[in-house]
């Protein structure tokens, strides 16, 4: 293994990465998920995407992975998702893919189901695998879900399979399962959030059921040689919530079902740790907010790890590469303040940007996860419609059209299954 003393961080970065199925990612750096909420009122695809990962493509990362795409328009994370549950667009899809793909990068679709994680009003009910209310100051946004039967659980299974299939026969080049952040997946591993009693809870194994059985329609949608790759908590960050060594096990499982790629990240709306509100100064120093836990997975697992959250330099994501602990450096809302950023990386440049903690002067506003997500969505609306970024945009007039917009999007969307 090279070390950084004796290669530039640049080279480390633009070395190439072989999948275990044979697929070659040409650099290290990876475009990570952000939802980018660019659907239409009746969730279809527009030209909007095409325009955002056209430029993201561009950019100059390996591997671009998409915002959250739901298996199921009848539970959606927020206004202005993407459903595919069916081939209706499958011309978009296609044109969406080749955007996405014009320089030879990859380009992966990130799954998901919301489960309980979904804004108050928007779909007709809310599930989740059990009946658990979120913490009381979230109370007001999200509502207390009703616990799925046995027969809708496995409805969801089957969708994420038949969601895969049709983004690989779009041209996406992989798919990435949602398991993080407290959306549906996240929600079966988690000992707070599933309370079940039947074989998809009760243990750490029951828990874990219906993620290798997801990873397993979704391969068999598939095949063997199209990538599968997976967005995991190290931990929840709750009480009695999914921990660091109940994760570890997991990634055993996964890797030990064939999983291509694991990206490591933390939290939920109820305790947004990936989004580094609340990190400690000492971990915002060593950039990476989860490289300890990478550390522990490398020991445990021989898949590729992909790790995102807290990385501002070159050298401190080469350093991570080189320590082997991971192989892949995610970049998120750089990437959406700053499209070109890998380029710059790449050649051995800074960037002329930094994340930049965005705070509206509103104490309860500004540890929850949900602002930092209205004030980044705004900027890929911006690029989606040809425009550049606006960093320095105010977090408060952000959060203030966050609010119609979002209060809008949920609007149309009722009235529209109405």
């Amino acid at each position: 293994m090279q070390t950084a003393a004796s290669s530039p961080a640049h080279e480390i970065l633009g070395q190439p990465l072989t999948l275990p199925n044979g697929l070659i990612l040409p650099n290290r750096l990876v475009k990570a998920a952000m939802s980018e909420a660019l659907g239409t009122a009746d969730n279809r695809v527009t030209h909007a995407l095409e325009q955002l990962y056209s430029r993201w493509s561009e950019g100059g990362a390996g591997l671009l992975i998409t915002g959250n795409v739901m298996v199921d328009r009848r539970a959606l994370g927020e206004p202005g998702n993407i459903v595919l549950e069916d081939d209706r667009d499958r011309e978009s899809l296609r044109r969406w893919a080749s955007a996405g793909t014009r320089q030879g990068n990859q380009l992966w679709m990130q799954l998901n189901h919301p489960g309980k994680q979904a804004p108050q009003g928007l779909n007709r009910e809310t599930v989740a695998p059990s009946a658990v209310p979120f913490v009381p100051a979230l109370q007001r946004f999200f509502a207390t879900p009703r616990a799925l039967e046995e027969a809708e659980i496995e409805d969801i299974i089957q969708r994420f399979g038949t969601a895969a299939r049709l983004a690989k026969e779009a041209g996406f080049t992989g798919v990435q399962i949602h398991g993080a952040h407290g959306y549906l997946v996240g929600q079966f591993l988690s000992p707070h959030h599933n309370v079940r009693e039947d074989q998809w809870g009760g243990s750490p194994e029951n828990r874990r059921r219906f993620v290798l059985r997801v990873l397993a329609a979704i391969r068999d949608a598939v095949g063997k040689q199209f990538p599968v790759g997976i967005k995991l908590n190290s931990a929840d960050f709750q009480k009695g919530g999914f921990g660091e060594a109940e994760s570890i096990d997991t990634f055993k499982a996964l890797a030990a079902a064939g999983v291509d790629m694991i990206e490591i990240s933390g939290g939920t709306y109820e305790a947004p740790a990936m989004t580094g509100v609340r990190a400690k100064e000492s971990t915002r120093q060593r950039e990476a907010y989860f490289l300890e836990f990478a550390e522990k997975a490398r020991a445990a697992v021989d898949t590729p790890l992909m790790l995102t959250g807290g990385f501002r330099t070159a050298e401190g994501m080469a350093a991570a590469i080189d320590s082997g602990a991971i192989d892949l450096v995610g970049l998120a809302r750089l990437l959406a303040i700053e499209p070109d950023a890998p380029n710059r990386l790449l050649a051995g440049h800074a960037t002329y940007h930094h994340v930049r903690p965005i705070r509206t002067g509103i104490k309860a506003v500004d540890r929850m996860a949900l602002m930092e997500i209205t004030w980044y969505t705004r900027q890929l609306r911006r690029m989606g419609k040809g425009r550049n970024p606006k960093p320095t945009e105010s977090g408060f007039k952000s959060f203030l059209i966050g609010l119609l917009e979002n209060g809008w999007g949920t609007f149309k969307t009722k009235r529209m299954r109405a």
